[in-house]
């Protein structure tokens, strides 16, 4: 098995304090306009999704739909997690890039 770039860079988000996830933290960072890319785990319910999917898109907010809650989860420390909010501009432009390139391979 390959690692995984976004997630490994998502880690490194998380250890660099630029991370906050579950859905309230997620939530409050896009209210807030602290969020610069939300990720939503694949396996999250579909009423997280819509409700996600609505509120970044209000609040003009880039998300994406990426991996399973545990990986997601694991990759920043945590058990599971649906939702996760980048709040570091500079990270989330790195993690967008890496979200381009494994949806091309």
């Amino acid at each position: 098995m390959k690692p995984d770039k976004v997630l490994s860079m998502l880690g490194l988000a998380a250890k660099a304090k630029g991370v906050v996830s579950g859905e309230y933290q997620t939530e409050h960072a896009v209210k807030a306009n602290k969020a610069y890319l939300v990720i939503i785990a694949d396996d999250a319910s579909e009423n997280t999704k819509k409700m996600f999917r609505s509120m970044c898109e209000f609040y003009k907010t880039e998300i994406a739909f990426y991996a399973d809650r545990e990986a997601l989860g694991h990759s920043i420390g945590r058990e599971f997690r649906s939702s996760v909010a980048v709040t570091d501009e500079g990270l989330a432009e790195a993690i967008k890039k890496r979200l381009m390139q494994a949806t091309t391979e």
